[in-house]
């Protein structure tokens, strides 16, 4: 939008659509510029566009304030501009300016064809260009997945073509997808890239499977090529399944495999997969096994036994005999296939499965057991009167359970007036459950009982019915023996209403007053007495009391109370020490009345002077006949002062300790000596020295030292010395030279010579250090415990006197001793490693000791693991969390991960519960590890579901592994909550007692259904099939066992249930028990009406009674005049039936009265009176008007409406029908259908509280119903007490003093108005105090204990927290710690609170902690370990006590992949994370946790691992292949590790060649060059390459062989090689060769100078059809000779080169022959003239002499090779250059024979592989002839060969290569023979000849001036091939020679 704003003189831009004054636009969609302005007078505003200067007409709307581009192209981008001016005014105009711009969404102008095709290892290009404004972005995917994340080198994606894929795999095909985006939209286009000419081969070969007759095989057979290969299976020369052909039950598969379906016998065999494709085949065979299928050949049958008898289930199978079979049974284990259970009962009935199980198959069948036993007693047994005959009753029963065998008959015994039982009838047919007992006595009371019989026997009798009293009958006979005698006129007893119980107790059998407690609540039946004597015996009794008085005591009941710990030690306790290892203890019993309780024995307890923790117990059994007790302690230390006590316990516990005793051990013989050893060894004397022993075992007096020659008797050759206590060495003289000693040594007490310490020395022959075991083997290994075979190093010149095993667990851990061995036998090579941990990996190494000290670690064995096994510790700190009434939540102290024992993902725990007192099963409750809390091995935490209420429990818990179960711990006792009862009461039965009364029945509760204390019982009962809600009659006290119900409707079968109820809420109800009252007379009928009236008739219609009060018999209608007398009635019967009745003879236009009554057994009912008028005028009646509802009589469920009836329609109205209807959406619905017709208001009940309403009525008369009349106003109930209470979700620890509650809110219908809010009750739970819930929300002002933990104000103590309905979590704070809390919640509005909550209790003092570690510190320590340190959170943050922290790690970028969690108990702070990845970033995070839970994690914390050797390259190529050179590659390792700095390349003949076996390394540094041109290869030769990396050492190589000549299928040479020379250039040519197995793909042309011997890339890569190039002069070096050569080149490589040119040069001119002989004629000349001058000077000087020679001899000189000297230039940097351009290589001069030379490393050249430096190189010859070096050349060597000279000239002219015929003798000294200098290594690598790279800028060489042909040969490995002698290329490094 653009906006203009004016006053009067101006005009300004109010609004624009852009802000930025730039938008933009996609091409094609419409755009629109909006501009807006304002200015005075707004008439006379004009607005204007204009684009490019030029204004626009087209698309402007109305007023000009809006511009519209419907289809903008590129075209119409640029400015626009509004231009906002006033018409006639001089105001300048004001404008805003717009940018646009529009955009073009992409679109191809290159794009790939659907499918290409392509071959392996050649270069395919992807064409695929795009354009767009702005310009697209290209991207491309294969397979859906982008190139970037697939990074494979070989995708290459450039602007000019698209996508380019180099040496294509067969892994490339697939889909190759081009995305060209931007932002005006995209595009995308795709190819299907196809790879052929691949050879097949396996992907997974088929292999050996073994099977059933009759299962299915399936033979795996999968391959890879191109085309597909086509596959076929085959079974010697038959053909079982193919493409084509299919045989019955032989399949192939798509993917290659067969199937085999089903399988039989003659299958077995080889069966061959073949895979033919267009150039080749390849097959696989795997063998079919096939095994008889297993079945079960006697199968166990059906069987009924006795209860308490054995039965026997026989089973038998038949199998294959070459497979094992395993039989199982269930529940009791087998033996021979035959099932025998002992001792049956109705729990092993059922069916029983026989389960053969094998490899041939597995087979089930089952068989039912039948357990038959005596019948159950009958049920319910009631008897009543037969009202019929008054010496019967009648007896019913509910048919009892028949015990699995039919019921043959009943017995039915009775008992008269108490009298004894007695057989009634003894056959009851067992159909009948009813029947009629005759033959009584009237006015006597009888019971009755009854039992069943099947074919076991009698059961048990029912429970005896209540005592009946027959009805009374007149007397039959008079009286007889009459006596009379005076009595008192009147006698009654009054009870009076019970009001409680006193109960009185006092101490059983001892004289004194009775201790009283009142107990005023008459439903209490029991009592609790505290403060009573332990272990004593009471006698209590008690008694009831009422406002009269109290009652009788009971009969006197005696109890004990339970047993206490003693209060008294034993008495007279004396300890004595019995010898140097044993104590004995005396005492007497404590004081009987002491014990309190039953003395289960004494414990002796002793302890060491200085340390009172290492306490030693010995328990000891009562001994009650004698008073003097004693016992023993023995094994303890030797002359040690020891504290000794004694107490006596009971089973509750242990009594106090007796006062300590500080005694001492007996003195005893002393140990050895220690480090025994022997120093100043001479012929004749040594000395001996000795430490004092670790045990002296009392006061050392001295030691004793022998001596004696080995092998001689003790007594012939044995010195003895005695010495002082004081002297720990000594000097033995007199010995004899060279003489094997043996000494001894041993300390003494007064006890004796101790143990003797012996040893072994040769006199004149010091003793060494021993020598290092070795050859280490680890054999026999057991889960704590293995034996080490070694090979004992050397002595030292005497024995060894121990051997010392040590370990490391890990390769990060430090070396530890696990095991010493004395040595006592001769020829020790086996030692048994104990006390190994299971499952633990071990590597060991050895010392063994001497008298002079230890060897040297030996070398570490492999790495062992130790088997598992079962755990050996239990979980400790078992405690129990939580308790509800069905459920048990327990904790304990999981494993620590060194008591596994085996694998983390199998430890896991197993929870035992069983009931108290041997009550009920156990129950296992199995925890695995894994993932509750996230680490396998770390679960701490159970909830045992499922339990009875109020039901004491033992708990234990145990860990498991995949080995075994380890041990218990110890038992915990928890105890389930009190809980609603689980059963109903039973033997519930009513009877009527009149027409509104039933007298209603029960028995208790069973009592292992009650779940804590009966408080009473209420009594549920309604109408049957009422549809109604039951009445409840609540009946307190648990001993109550009946209540008569009143007020129930007449004749009516009411349904009753009983529920028994505790604290905590109601059971569950019994089964319904039905009963009738008793009839009555029947109400009156209803709907009276006169359908059909006329005058001298009428027609009487009515209903039956809406309460019959019984079976209706008849009705009677009677009528008569209004106005006639009201006693006489004409009255008429009809039958119970009539429903009408037509009345003729009346009198026209009359009113008459009529009664319509009905009849029952009990007589004639209220009559239904109505009156009717005989006349013809009648209509339907008019609704009733004036329908309202005063507000003051609307309630929350009912309303009272009024209202004025309308016209009869000349026919009295008979009722009125009312309907209401809910708002907003709900439908009319009658509600009352009857409401009386001289109504004119009625009491609406059944309604919804807070609800709206309409209503509306209607009349009726005999006519018919008037239509509804106007509904009321909307009328709202009030608002009433929620219904529902909120639901308790969790109640967790937030802090130590607070926790936090989640609920649920009540349902939004209950809530019965607008909920206000919650309350939270909490109060203290004291200890073994049950829980309570408040039966409504008013108790918590009675009770007190509670209080609300969430209210502001407090009242009375109370308090009252109101939440808003959307919070649904709160908490609560200031509770007290370690205690339990009980809290319930109500939900609450204006009217009131809804009933409480089911109670939620919880333990406070404990919770998660707040805060994580603080102050963590990650540290690398080794490529994969890191260190993490730690400390405490802060102390108030704790929140209890924390019990240790679980420590996150992950790799960085690989969370959900790579996260592990290991957990460390207090007190480390300190953890090491092992077997990480090397080299990669990790992120660690902290979290301590306690009890409650775990703490919040720490934010993570960063490390990265160290750098370590990588792994191998990923492979390792070969390509250009010729018989001097080979390109060698190779990938990147797949683990680097660290960062790559470079690669080691080593390569070798794999024999040696002529004699010498060469070694060369070269050394690549940088990671990114990953391939090396190798150029001093000898043809037909095999070598040997390996490939290091290297990070901070070197890693793994790779290793592969090559032979180095042209592969197979390569070309021939190109024939007719020639050379042409011009002024300018020189033109090679040459004509086509054999092409080889494919046609040429181009040429390459070779060249080399004439004074070298190396071969090098010239031009390459010649198009095929070349057969001549030209080269230009200047590009050879001027005044050397070169030969050419060819190459051809097709997909199989490099071939045979063409026959070298001949040496082509342009000669200098000192060349030429003129040159020479002028030169030669001037040396003449030199010479004459210099030996004419010595001539001369020779006769001076012996004319000047005397008789005196003085001769000057000169070393001769030698010309070699034309007359030049043979000079040796040292230590000179050879700097010539190539006339090559950057060729690659550098020469060196021939060198000598390596005897007389040094080479050091500034001889090495400079520029190795194309300006890579040659830092390092040698050459190694193996030792099998040392004649000659060898150098090798690389493909990226540079010369640095300076300009053409003289000199130059002579150095490379190969006829001076070989003039080495001597040197000057001055310069022989120069350099010894051999002297090779080797490169020092700080690392323990193999020594290598090494040439060391560095990046150079380009990989392929490319001669000046011509293009850079790209092209890849196949990779290619070399075959072994023979040696022929190769020649011998001179070493880089070398002086040059002239």
């Amino acid at each position: 939008h653009l906006e203009l704003l004016n006053t009067m003189t101006h005009l300004v831009i109010l609004r624009q659509n852009l802000s930025s004054g730039n938008t933009s636009v996609v091409s094609g969609r419409e755009a629109t510029l909006e501009c807006i302005a304002n200015a005075r007078p707004v008439e006379r505003l004009v607005l204007s566009w204009k684009r490019n200067g030029r204004r626009l007409a087209s698309g402007v709307g109305v007023f000009g304030r809006r511009l519209t581009l419907f289809s903008p192209s590129l075209s119409d981008g640029g400015v626009y501009v509004c231009e906002a001016s006033l018409i006639n005014s001089t105001t300048r105009p004001a404008e805003a300016r717009v940018h646009l711009t529009v955009l073009e969404a992409p679109y191809f102008t290159a794009e790939p064809k659907w499918k290409t095709v392509t071959e392996v290892d050649k270069n395919v290009d992807i064409h695929c260009l795009a354009k767009g404004v702005p310009s697209a972005r290209i991207e491309w995917f294969k397979d859906a997945v982008p190139l970037s994340k697939l990074a494979n080198p070989r995708y290459k994606v450039t602007a000019a073509t698209g996508l380019t894929i180099r040496r294509v795999q067969p892994a490339d095909a697939g889909m190759f997808q081009c995305f060209a985006q931007n932002a005006a939209g995209e595009a995308q286009t795709y190819t299907q890239l196809v790879v052929t000419s691949v050879s097949p081969s396996f992907a997974l070969r088929p292999s050996d499977l073994t099977v059933t007759d009759g299962n299915s095989a399936i033979f795996t057979c999968e391959t890879s090529g191109a085309p597909k290969p086509a596959v076929s299976w085959w079974k010697g020369s038959q053909l079982m399944a193919s493409g084509t052909v299919q045989t019955p039950r032989f399949t192939l598969l798509e993917s290659g495999g067969l199937l085999i379906q089903p399988v039989r016998m003659q299958d077995s065999g080889d069966h061959t997969c073949a895979a033919v494709s267009k150039d080749s085949s390849i097959n696989a065979t795997a063998t079919l096994t096939v095994w008889s299928r297993t079945f079960i050949s006697v199968p166990p049958l059906d069987q009924r036994v006795i209860k308490g008898t054995t039965a026997t289930l026989h089973c038998n199978a038949t199998h294959d005999p070459r497979v094992n079979i395993r039989s199982e049974g269930c529940v009791v284990s087998i033996s021979s296939g035959t099932l025998t259970i002992s001792q049956t009962w109705s729990g092993d009935i059922g069916d029983y499965t026989c389960t053969v199980t094998s490899q041939a198959g597995n087979e089930s069948r089952s068989a039912r057991l039948e357990v038959i036993e005596l019948p159950h007693s009958p049920r319910s047994l009631s008897v009543s009167l037969n009202d019929s005959d008054s010496r019967s009753v009648l007896l019913s029963w509910v048919r009892p359970f028949d015990g699995n065998s039919p019921l043959l008959r009943y017995i039915l015994e009775l008992s008269e007036n108490n009298s004894p039982w007695k057989v009634y009838m003894s056959e009851l047919e067992p159909a009948v459950t009813q029947v009629s007992v005759g033959g009584l006595t009237p006015a006597r009371t009888y019971q009755f009982r009854l039992c069943a019989v099947n074919q076991v026997g009698r059961g048990q009798y029912s429970s005896e019915t209540q005592r009946l009293m027959l009805r009374e009958e007149a007397p039959s006979a008079p009286p007889k023996n009459i006596v009379a005698s005076g009595r008192t006129n009147q006698s009654i007893m009054l009870n009076g209403l019970l009001r409680g119980y006193v109960l009185r107790y006092r101490l059983a059998g001892l004289p004194g007053d009775y201790q009283e407690k009142n107990i005023t609540s008459p439903e209490t039946n029991y009592c609790l007495l505290s403060d009573l004597i332990i272990w004593t015996q009471y006698q209590i009794q008690l008694a009831a009391y009422t406002a009269a008085g109290l009652g009788e005591y009971s009969t006197a009941v005696n109890e004990y109370t339970l047993q206490g710990v003693p209060t008294a030690p034993p008495q007279n306790v004396e300890v004595t020490a019995v010898n140097s290892s044993a104590l004995r203890f005396t005492w007497n019993p404590p004081p009987q009345q002491f014990i309190n309780g039953i003395n289960q024995g004494y414990k002796l307890l002793v302890w060491p002077e200085h340390s009172p923790g290492d306490v030693t117990v010995v328990t000891i059994t009562p001994d009650y006949p004698g008073a003097r007790l004693g016992g023993f302690i023995v094994g303890l230390r030797k002359f040690t002062w020891y504290f000794g006590s004694a107490l006596c316990f009971t089973t509750p516990g242990d009594g106090p300790k007796s006062s300590p005793t500080l005694v001492q051990t007996h003195e005893d013989e002393p140990g050895p000596v220690g480090h025994l050893s022997f120093t100043e060894i001479l012929d004749t004397s040594l000395r001996v020295s000795w430490a004092e022993p670790n045990d002296r075992n009392g006061i050392i007096t001295g030691y004793v030292i022998m001596w004696c020659v080995s092998g001689s008797e003790v007594n012939v050759s044995c010195e003895e010395r005695l010495l002082s206590n004081s002297t720990l060495h000594y000097k033995v003289t007199g010995l004899t030279s060279m003489t094997s000693y043996t000494l001894k040594v041993a300390a003494m007490t007064a006890a004796g010579r101790g143990v003797v310490t012996i040893s072994t020395i040769s006199s004149g022959v010091p003793p060494e250090l021993p020598g290092a075991p070795s050859n280490l083997v680890i054999s026999n290994i057991s889960p704590r415990s293995a034996t080490l075979k070694f090979l004992p190093g050397s002595d030292g010149k005497t024995p060894i006197s121990k051997w010392i095993v040590e370990g490391q667990v890990s390769a990060e851990e430090e070396w530890r001793v696990l095991y010493e061995r004395e040595n006592r036998e001769k020829d020790v090579n086996m030692l048994e490693i104990p006390d190994l941990l299971p499952f633990t990996q071990y590597r060991f190494r050895m010392r063994q000791v001497n008298i002079v000290g230890s060897s040297p670690s030996s070398a570490p064995s492999r790495m062992i693991q130790t088997l598992q096994a079962a755990p050996d510790t239990p979980p400790k700190n078992l405690t129990l969390v939580t308790a509800t009434q069905t459920r048990l939540s327990l904790r304990w102290a999981p494993l620590p991960a060194s008591e596994y024992n085996g694998s983390p993902e199998t430890i896991g725990y197993r929870v035992c519960a069983r009931r108290a007192y041997g009550r009920g099963e156990e129950r296992l409750e199995e925890v695995v590890g894994g993932e509750v809390s996230g680490v396998g091995g770390q679960n701490r935490e159970v909830i045992l579901e499922g339990l009875a209420e109020w039901t004491e429990y033992h708990i234990k818990v145990q860990a498991f592994n995949s080995i075994g179960a380890g041990p218990w711990s110890n038992t915990l006792t928890a105890h389930t909550k009190e809980s609603v009862p689980s059963g109903s009461p039973v033997n519930v039965s009513a009877e009527a007692m009149s027409s509104t009364q039933l007298l209603v029945t029960w028995s208790p509760v069973p009592d292992m259904q009650r779940n804590g204390p009966i408080l009473g019982y209420k009594v549920n009962y309604s109408v049957k099939d009422s549809g109604e809600p039951p009445s409840v009659r609540s009946v307190p006290g648990e001993r109550s066992s009946s209540v008569l119900l009143g007020d129930l409707l007449k004749y009516t079968l009411y349904e009753v249930r009983v529920i028994a109820y505790t604290a905590l809420g109601d059971g569950p109800p019994s089964p319904p028990c039905r009963h009738w009252t008793k009839d009555d007379v029947p109400g009156p009928p209803v709907r009276l009406l006169f359908s059909e009236v006329g005058l001298t008739s009428v027609k009487v219609v009515w209903q039956p009674p809406q309460h019959p009060n019984g079976v209706i018999m008849g009705y009677q209608i009677a009528y008569r005049l209004d106005s006639a007398d009201p006693m006489r009635f004409t009255t008429v019967e009809v039958g119970s039936t009539a429903r009408q009745f037509t009345v003729s003879g009346l009198t026209g236009d009359q009113a008459y009265v009529f009664k319509v009554t009905a009849r029952t057994a009990q007589g004639w009912g209220r009559a239904e009176e109505a009156m009717v008028i005989t006349t013809e005028r009648r209509e339907r009646p008019s609704p009733p008007k004036k329908l309202f509802v005063p507000q003051g009589e609307v309630r929350s469920r009912r309303l009272r409406l009024h209202w004025i009836a309308g016209a009869s329609g000349s026919s009295p109205l008979r009722y009125y029908s009312l309907q209401t209807r809910e708002l907003p959406k709900g439908d009319w619905t009658t509600h009352s259908a009857d409401i009386p017709h001289n109504n004119t208001s009625w009491t609406v009940e059944r309604l919804k509280p807070f609800t709206s309403y309409k209503l509306r009525m209607m009349a009726s008369n005999d006519v018919g119903d008037s239509n509804y009349s106007r509904e009321t106003d909307t009328v709202t109930t009030l608002q009433d007490v929620p219904e529902e209470a909120p639901v308790i979700l969790a109640v967790k620890p937030s802090t130590t003093t607070s926790v936090l509650v989640q609920w649920q809110s009540p349902n939004e219908g209950s809530v019965n108005g607008v909920l206000v809010g919650f309350r939270l009750y909490y109060r203290e739970l004291l200890v073994n105090s049950t829980p309570t819930t408040l039966i409504n929300p008013n108790l918590r002002e009675t009770r007190g204990a509670f209080s609300c933990g969430l209210d502001k104000k407090h009242t009375n103590s109370q308090h009252t927290h109101t939440h808003l309905t959307l919070n649904h979590n709160s908490s609560v704070a200031e509770l007290k710690r370690f205690k339990r809390y009980e809290i319930f919640m109500t939900a609450y509005n204006i009217i009131g609170e809804s009933p409480p909550s089911e109670p939620a209790t919880l333990y406070v003092g404990e919770a998660a902690p707040s805060l994580p570690p603080e102050s963590i510190r990650v540290l690398p320590l080794s490529p994969n370990l890191l260190e993490v340190t730690w400390d405490l959170p802060p102390p108030h943050t704790h929140n209890g006590l924390i019990q240790g922290y679980k420590v996150h790690y992950w790799q960085r970028d690989y969370q959900n992949q790579t996260e592990k969690v290991t957990v460390v108990f207090v007190p480390d702070t300190r953890v090491r994370l092992a077997n990480l990845t090397c080299y990669t970033p990790y992120l660690v995070t902290l979290s301590a946790f306690n009890a409650a839970g775990d703490g919040p994690p720490s934010e993570p914390r960063s490390a990265k691992t160290l750098q370590a050797a990588p792994s191998q390259p990923s492979f390792l190529l070969f390509s250009e292949v010729t018989g001097w050179s080979v390109n060698v590659s190779w990938g990147a390792p797949s683990a680097p590790n660290g960062v790559v700095e470079g690669y080691r390349v080593v390569y070798q003949p794999t024999q040696p060649v002529q004699g010498v076996s060469r070694v060369v390394a070269v050394d690549v540094k940088g990671s990114w060059q990953r391939w090396l041109k190798v150029r001093d290869l000898t043809k037909g030769v095999t070598y040997t390459f390996s490939v290091q990396a290297r990070t901070v050492s070197y890693g793994p190589a790779i290793l592969s062989n090559i032979t180095a000549q042209p592969l197979q299928g390569t070309p021939g040479s190109p024939m007719e090689m020639s050379i042409t020379k011009s002024s300018t250039a020189l033109t090679l040519h040459w004509s086509e060769g054999d092409a080889g197995a494919g046609p040429v793909i181009g040429y390459v042309i070779e060249a080399r100078p004439s004074d070298e011997g190396i071969w090098d890339s010239f031009i390459r890569l010649l198009p095929p059809s070349s057969r001549s190039v030209t080269v230009e002069m200047d590009r050879l070096r001027s005044g050397v000779g070169y030969e050419f050569r060819v190459i051809a080149v097709n997909h199989y490589g490099y071939g045979e080169p063409s026959t070298p040119s001949a040496s082509l040069a342009d000669r200098p001119f000192y060349e030429e022959w003129w040159f020479l002989l002028v030169i030669s004629l001037v040396g003449l000349m030199m010479v004459l003239m210099l030996v004419f001058t010595l001539l001369l000077h020779g006769q001076n000087r012996k004319s000047c002499t005397s008789g005196k020679q003085v001769s000057t001899v000169e070393d001769s000189v030698t010309l070699d090779n034309g007359g030049f000297t043979a000079l040796e230039l040292n230590s000179r940097t050879l700097n010539s250059r190539s006339s090559f351009l950057k060729k690659n290589g550098t020469r060196s001069p021939p060198r000598p024979s390596p005897g007389g030379l040094h080479y050091s490393d500034e001889d090495l050249c400079n520029n190795y592989n194309n300006g890579a430096v040659l830092t390092d190189s040698t050459t190694i010859e193996k030792p099998t002839d040392m004649s000659g070096s060898e150098v090798t050349d690389s493909d990226y060597e540079d010369d640095q060969h300076p300009k053409h000279s003289f000199v130059n000239h002579y150095m490379s002219d190969p006829t001076y290569y070989n003039s080495w015929k001597r040197q000057p003798k001055g310069l022989k000294g120069l350099s010894p023979p051999y002297a090779y200098e080797e490169c020092a290594s700080a690392d323990a690598e193999p020594y290598y000849q090494t040439v060391v790279t560095q990046h150079s800028a380009g990989g392929a060489y490319t001669p000046a001036g011509l293009p850079a042909h790209t092209h890849t040969l196949p990779h290619t490995h070399g075959n072994p091939g023979t040696n022929p002698p190769g020649s011998r290329t001179p070493i880089t490094g070398f002086s040059s020679f002239v």
